[in-house]
């Protein structure tokens, strides 16, 4: 037990680096060229025992000059556990989830971005069946808001420059743009998959709401389904593939290059400020993005609905959070 739960479990990554080396235990060119792990994913259970001896034999090796590496593992991620009831999922307990149950009702894309959503990946996870629903609900919005635009969009070649744009269009170009920097950033440094789905889920707002408006600017739909696809695709990437032919693209969602967001769309304008009246959302409200404070106090209290509200009532103070919201705070 020793032998195979210890010993080999400290140095297995070195292997790795060889497997077919048949004359000594790995190549010293192949751990100069690969080792160090970049990235280490495990379980909370590993980080006392396991990890300490990967530390101990990889120091120990390098001591005798068979590794030219310290440390085996650059990075380090401990994931938590998935919950049920406030306990870990066990046979005795009963409260294990069965994974073909869920698939079965819900499909493996939703069972994916409910687990990746409900939680940070380093913290524990509580089951939820009203989550998994609403992960549900979620992609079948996705799937009916772009199969509603597939027509207008699915002969349009990919746009690379966008001249004229009201604004309607220019907000919906900011907002595909932010979140191609805020989920790449969110995945790729930080590994915060729930913040970057929130994110997601945000973008399909903004397209939905852009839906409705009379003259849409289709070159401009088009880079938000796209992007709003290819964002969603590691966390959901069988419903993304189908919404990914269905829009008009010959090859494989998974053969396209992880986009980039273009610093010209964030540029902005105009920005939208939050109004309220003692912590209550009241209205919403575009002011232009370089509007100061008293400006932008004398725009809230001007406000049809502000004054409409606050009619017979003290104003005690404003609140202004610069760039969010103005809270007017009334008895």
């Amino acid at each position: 037990d020793t032998m195979d739960t210890f010993v080999c479990s400290s140095w297995y990554f070195d292997r790795f680096c060889s497997p077919h080396e048949s004359k000594q235990p790995f190549s010293r060119e192949a751990v100069d060229y690969w080792m160090p792990v970049d990235q280490y994913i495990g379980g909370v259970e590993h980080a006392i025992l396991h990890l300490m001896y990967a530390r101990f034999f990889t120091k120990f090796l390098f001591d005798i000059n068979v590794l030219s590496c310290q440390e085996p593992f650059t990075r380090l991620l401990t994931q938590g556990m998935v919950l049920k009831d406030n306990a870990k999922m066990s046979k005795s307990k009963g409260n294990v989830v069965s994974p073909e149950e869920i698939i079965d009702s819900y499909g493996a894309d939703t069972a994916r971005l409910f687990i990746l959503f409900a939680s940070p990946p380093e913290r524990d996870l509580e089951w939820s069946e009203q989550g998994v629903e609403g992960a549900f609900r979620f992609l079948n919005r996705v799937w009916r808001l772009v199969s509603e635009l597939a027509e207008g969009i699915k002969d349009l070649p990919a746009a690379g420059h966008f001249p004229e744009l009201d604004n309607d269009a220019k907000n919906l170009r900011f907002k595909t743009h932010a979140t191609i920097k805020k989920v790449t950033d969110d995945i790729g440094e930080r590994f915060n998959f729930n913040t970057a789905i929130s994110a997601i889920m945000e973008l399909s707002n903004t397209l939905g709401a852009y839906k409705g408006v009379k003259k849409p600017d289709w070159p401009v739909v088009k880079e938000a389904v796209d992007n709003l696809l290819t964002l969603l695709s590691p966390f959901s990437p069988h419903i993304c593939e189908e919404l990914w032919q269905l829009t008009g693209h010959a090859e494989s969602i998974y053969l396209q290059k992880w986009p980039k967001y273009d610093p010209e769309a964030l540029l902005q304008e105009e920005i939208e400020i939050v109004l309220q009246i003692s912590g209550k959302v009241r209205d919403r409200i575009m002011v232009p993005v370089d509007v100061g404070r008293e400006e932008l106090e004398k725009i809230a209290l001007d406000n049809p609905k502000i004054r409409e509200l606050t009619r017979d009532k003290e104003i005690v103070k404003l609140i202004v959070v610069p760039g969010k919201l103005v809270n007017v705070v009334a008895k």
